[in-house]
């Protein structure tokens, strides 16, 4: 087990103290590495006062669902799973820049009602320090409905938090950094099931071929494969390359593209002008 420094556990405490202070709190709970940190620190603060929900929907990878049914399973934190309806809303399914907004409006306003069925006091979700270094209207939608973000106000960045993950033994802890589907779709694309189904299976599939880090956009008839910098070497391997080809293609993609700069994340923001952050 990891050993944490004085100032973490000093972050940790007053994670802890913070959800406390909140009364019934449910935690938004994707499965990815800070909402199942959050959920875990909220189930041992809170006890059954705590909740994690999961929103699915067609945005909402299977491979999600598999590890946060893990954690919940393995931690026992009280979980339940709800629908999301977002394909639903016209912004969102435009993909402008402000798709995430339209995202996280339903997701939240799904868990308040749910919040007030339930008669809890609070929803919460996992935004850290490092989140706000990127463009993120998904937090103004959070701050809109009064959810608390509990890791801003304990200072925790995402280093910290794999390192509480590590602590505490999260299998979640070294995962890489995970998104909604619908972030591989560049702004001004629909967003399909169709097109969402596509990204999906082209991931998982490269997942088979021992790929980590990834991520496929999806530019219509092209795949533009992001991966990390450190996996680049491998897949420009004239064999790993023909496996990636292979992989995707069937999916309906006519040309498969290699990203040369590797994954980053966020990359589809690059388009965006400079703006102040939100």
């Amino acid at each position: 087990m990891s050993v944490l420094s004085p100032e973490l556990y000093a972050k940790e405490a007053a994670l802890e103290a913070r959800l406390r202070r909140a009364g019934k709190v449910l935690v938004a709970f994707s499965g990815g590495v800070d909402s199942s940190y959050l959920a875990l620190a909220a189930s041992r603060a809170l006890g059954d006062a705590a909740l994690a929900v999961t929103a699915v929907s067609p945005s909402y990878p299977e491979s999600h669902r598999r590890i946060a049914e893990e954690v919940v399973s393995r931690f026992a934190i009280a979980h339940r799973f709800v629908d999301t309806h977002e394909m639903e809303r016209p912004g969102y399914r435009a993909n402008g820049p402000e798709r995430c907004y339209h995202c996280k409006s339903e997701l939240f306003e799904v868990l308040g009602r749910l919040r007030d069925q339930l008669g809890f006091d609070a929803v919460a979700y996992g935004v850290n320090l490092d989140d706000t270094g990127d463009f993120r209207p998904g937090h103004r939608a959070a701050e809109e409905r009064g959810v608390l973000s509990p890791f801003l106000d304990a200072a925790l960045g995402k280093a910290e938090i794999r390192a509480l993950s590590r602590a505490a033994d999260l299998p979640t802890a070294d995962l890489p950094a995970s998104a909604c589907l619908a972030s591989r779709i560049p702004y001004g694309t629909e967003v399909t099931r169709e097109r969402l189904a596509q990204v999906e299976e082209a991931e998982e599939r490269l997942r088979g071929l021992g790929f980590r880090q990834l991520r496929v956009r999806h530019h219509g008839v092209v795949a533009r494969v992001e991966i990390a910098p450190d996996e680049l070497p491998r897949a420009l391997d004239p064999e790993a390359a023909r496996a990636i080809v292979a992989a995707l293609k069937p999916l309906g993609f006519r040309y498969v593209a290699l990203d040369l700069e590797g994954y980053r994340m966020g990359a589809l923001n690059e388009v965006l002008p400079a703006k102040p952050r939100s």
